[in-house]
């Protein structure tokens, strides 16, 4: 722990002059557990005095205090997070090659000049993967224009934001 005993005065100061001022206090580091607004991201490594650390931080478990204990859990933690993480990227990435090439086909209603009634959603494209054997959630197929008119429409699926591709939905009468 760092102890700043030192105070700086100064005397006859004029506007131009900058100003130092050093707070004595004692600091302490902590491992944040949570987002902390306006400190750190989770897994940060911080400096903090040490009535924030004791009174806020690790008395409402946003933090622990750092040692050699908790850096060596922080590091087990993240490398088993990144394990996990290459894990669903490779299986999604599997999903990704099986439907890069296929073509969903939709059978619409038209009317007078092949005007199609409605629109496909990403709710129809994700029931329809469902059918297929795939489960994608509705909020990962990314439709730019609205899909209404007869003929192939790319949208684009993001798996996860490593896993990315476009599927080709077909509009038949």
């Amino acid at each position: 722990m760092l102890n700043i005993t030192q105070y700086f005065h100064f005397t006859n100061l004029s506007n131009n002059d900058i100003i130092l001022v050093l707070r004595g206090g004692n600091f302490m580091k902590v491992i944040l557990l949570k987002d902390v607004k306006g400190k750190g991201k989770k897994d940060a490594i911080l400096d903090v005095s040490d009535g924030y650390a004791n009174n806020y931080l690790i008395k409402n478990g946003l933090a622990v205090p750092y040692t050699k204990k908790s850096k060596e859990i922080l590091d087990y933690e993240i490398d088993v997070r990144e394990k996990n993480e290459q894990k669903l990227v490779d299986e999604l990435t599997e999903i990704k090659n099986k439907l890069n090439d296929k073509v969903i086909e939709f059978k619409v209603k038209t009317g007078a000049n092949d005007k199609v009634f409605g629109t496909v959603s990403s709710k129809q494209i994700s029931d329809k993967l469902k059918e297929m054997g795939y489960k994608i959630d509705k909020k990962c197929i990314k439709i730019n224009d609205a899909i209404s008119a007869l003929g192939i429409t790319n949208v684009e699926v993001e798996l996860h934001k490593k896993v990315k591709f476009n599927l080709k939905i077909s509009l038949v009468k």
